[in-house]
């Protein structure tokens, strides 16, 4: 599991929507503290005995919010990683690499196995050349498209919220994302998912039609994922079987 900013319910209703249960659920790697993405993760792993990786500056910034305590680390169930480092997780090679967004020790993540390898780009401020040259590896892609520039511009934000969302430790603009889209994609890339739209300063119409600008020329299946319903699990990994299979 990557991330879990839910609260342990919603948790195990979305695992059931997906035919699994927490007893499936191997390890949780944290990309980072912020409370949708850290929220729900160690009262999972308390109640389900889940292992939590996590960077050294994600692990400090938890204990420091309480949302987890020093005594936690001593049940061995915190593996604290390098966010250079690649690391081994049920069956998994996970390839951390550091990205710009206002938490202590952020990371995202290439995540390979015998089919591939599976890059997640979300809570991410602007591109760098490490984060391209990690995404070129990737055979699928889930990709934050944030939100619009003219929209988050024109919203009823605080200005200070405003200039963290659009700033270059805040969150990728549809604009930016396409951009770097076009820097990663290849003959390897097959799948992209949008994620991470705000419902306040993005519309999934406005993301599908610059998703079709820019990856149907280069023959390349996209999707939204639907921050309520999420994406269909069956669906995503049948459709990439079959394009390598092609």
């Amino acid at each position: 599991m990557i991330d879990c900013g839910f609260s342990v319910k919603a948790a195990v209703n979305r695992l059931e929507r997906l035919c699994l249960a927490p007893s499936d659920i191997a390890g949780i790697v944290v990309t980072h503290e912020h409370d949708d993405h850290i929220g729900g993760v160690f009262k999972f792993s308390r109640r389900y005995q889940t292992p939590v990786y996590l960077t050294h500056g994600t692990w400090r910034a938890a204990l420091e919010s309480g949302k987890s305590t020093v005594d936690y680390y001593e049940t061995g169930r915190v593996v604290l990683v390098d966010s250079h480092q690649p690391f081994e997780c049920a069956g998994f090679w996970v390839d951390p690499f550091p990205v710009p967004h206002d938490a202590k020790e952020p990371i995202q993540l290439l995540i390979q196995n015998q089919l591939g390898t599976l890059g997640i780009l979300t809570d991410c401020g602007s591109s760098t050349p490490l984060l391209v040259s990690k995404l070129k590896q990737a055979d699928w892609l889930i990709l934050e498209l944030n939100h619009c520039p003219d929209k988050l511009k024109n919203s009823n934000y605080p200005e200070s919220l405003k200039r963290r969302v659009g700033g270059s430790y805040g969150h990728l603009s549809n604009q930016v994302a396409c951009e770097i889209l076009l820097q990663v994609a290849s003959s390897r890339l097959k799948y992209v998912v949008a994620a991470h739209l705000s419902k306040n300063t993005n519309c999934p119409h406005l993301v599908y039609s610059m998703l079709e600008k820019t990856l149907r020329p280069l023959k390349i299946h996209f999707d939204i994922a639907c921050q309520e319903q999420g994406l269909s699990w069956w669906h995503t990994i049948n459709q990439a079987e079959e394009m390598i299979d092609m």
